[in-house]
């Protein structure tokens, strides 16, 4: 359990999610690729853990277990085909639906993609956005490869971004502590006002977070809810545009006001849904 009264750095994404990699020729049915990626984010959470408490021992037994279920390369092949077209898995499709159509053509809206597998997802495809695409470990050109826990905040408002995508990220982020602090810096990264020209449709939706999470992690968690998860988001200076919720999948649009709550507001790991079927999924904000 996280001690929320001591200041603790986060674990680094690195102990998360695994990076990307080129798509294999081999493909996985849809219950394997979702039973190894629950798999080996159960594993890199426990490694994440131990390497934080200087456990050796634990941590060379998990990485054990993780290379004996094919290693990153398994891992990374089920996380792609996941996000595949052909398994329904692009979710920059909804972003675009939800979007007004008069938004202006030629890259104009500058996004960041936080986690990108693609170069050529909806958003890529689209000519509304200027995409810049980030991950662990690219290995795909047009994808820097970053940690955006570690990205230099940009000085100045013409550098920032209209829109982050969040897009099945968080939810690989291995402490609850250090999910609150990704969302928090995602302020960091967005303009304080739109860019001059985007249309009076357009102030409804910019800047903003575009958040996809597994549904599971708000509606059938012991330590989260969508009530919970709105006051988190109010506090951080959100307000929700837009959610829709499929069967395995929440979205959410974000629209950062520029000014999170005047009462600084701390959310630790408070069971607020007991229950022996639900998961552990949390978020601390200190």
């Amino acid at each position: 359990m996280v001690n929320t009264k001591k200041k603790q750095k986060p674990v680094s994404l690195s102990h998360g999610r695994p990076p990307a990699a080129n798509k294999p020729k081999a493909s996985l049915s849809s219950k394997a690729t979702r039973n190894l990626i629950q798999s080996h984010h159960r594993l890199h959470k426990v490694l994440a853990d131990a390497t934080r408490q200087g456990d050796e021992q634990t941590a060379s037994a998990i990485r054990q277990q993780i290379e004996e279920k094919g290693g990153l390369k398994s891992y990374q092949q089920a996380s792609i085909q996941g996000q595949s077209g052909d398994r329904g898995g692009d979710t920059s499709r909804i972003l675009l639906d939800w979007l007004p159509k008069d938004l202006p053509k030629g890259h104009t809206i500058r996004m960041l993609e936080v986690g990108a597998l693609s170069v050529n997802n909806a958003c890529s495809k689209s000519d509304v956005f200027d995409v810049t695409r980030i991950d662990l470990n690219s290995q795909a050109a047009g994808i820097e490869q970053q940690d955006f826990m570690e990205r230099p905040v940009p000085e100045i408002n013409a550098d920032k971004f209209d829109i982050i995508s969040l897009s099945l990220v968080l939810n690989y982020v291995p402490e609850a502590l250090g999910r609150g602090e990704m969302l928090r810096r995602t302020c960091q990264f967005l303009r304080a006002l739109p860019v001059l020209g985007f249309g009076e449709s357009a102030t409804e939706y910019f800047p903003s977070l575009f958040l996809v999470l597994p549904a599971p992690c708000v509606m059938n968690s012991r330590y989260l809810d969508e009530t919970l998860l709105n006051q988190i988001m109010v506090t951080l200076g959100y307000t929700m545009v837009k959610k829709k919720l499929s069967t395995k999948l929440v979205y959410y649009l974000w629209r950062y006001q520029g000014k999170g709550s005047e009462k600084r507001h701390k959310f630790r790991k408070d069971e607020v849904h007991p229950g022996k079927t639900r998961n552990n999924f949390c978020i601390i904000l200190e």
